[in-house]
């Protein structure tokens, strides 16, 4: 089975610390045996339009999107603006999970058509859970359409 058969999350994080709690309390909660992790902006669309080292990855697109903002090469807000302004991604649940709580940072990911929109706790643990929530939410008790 081809590793990208079955992916439910697709994390974009460009800090090491911050993907490894995430997945990990992802997994703790038992809510996504695959997720895949990309480090930057350019990777995630990528991988969601299926270019590039991710040509050849099944036609299925992730379940969920968890997006930091501020990514190396591609920011948030622009893979969210291609991702939301495709009719083949569009209806993808979009979570930003960031350390930016500026206004207009919010507004602009809504105006695009997050989904929802999380600031990160300064406590690691905190963060933890903070994603946990989040994963259990959108993967568990949001009715996405087929």
């Amino acid at each position: 089975m081809d590793q990208y058969e079955k992916v439910e999350i697709l994390l974009v994080e460009d800090s090491p610390q911050d993907a490894e709690l995430a997945m990990r309390a992802l997994r703790k909660g038992k809510l996504a045996n695959h997720i895949t992790w990309v480090k930057d902006g350019a990777e995630a669309l990528e991988f969601v339009f299926r270019t590039g080292a991710y040509a050849g990855r099944p036609d299925q697109n992730p379940k969920l999107i968890l997006l930091d903002l501020k990514l190396p090469k591609v920011d948030g807000i622009e893979v969210l603006r291609r991702v939301k302004a495709d009719e083949r991604t569009r209806a993808i649940p979009v979570v930003m999970v960031t350390s930016s709580a500026e206004g207009r940072d919010i507004v602009d990911s809504y105006k695009l058509g997050v989904n929802s929109y999380l600031v990160k706790p300064v406590e690691f643990e905190q963060f933890g859970e903070t994603v946990g929530k989040a994963g259990f939410y959108w993967m568990l008790m949001n009715k996405a359409p087929e």
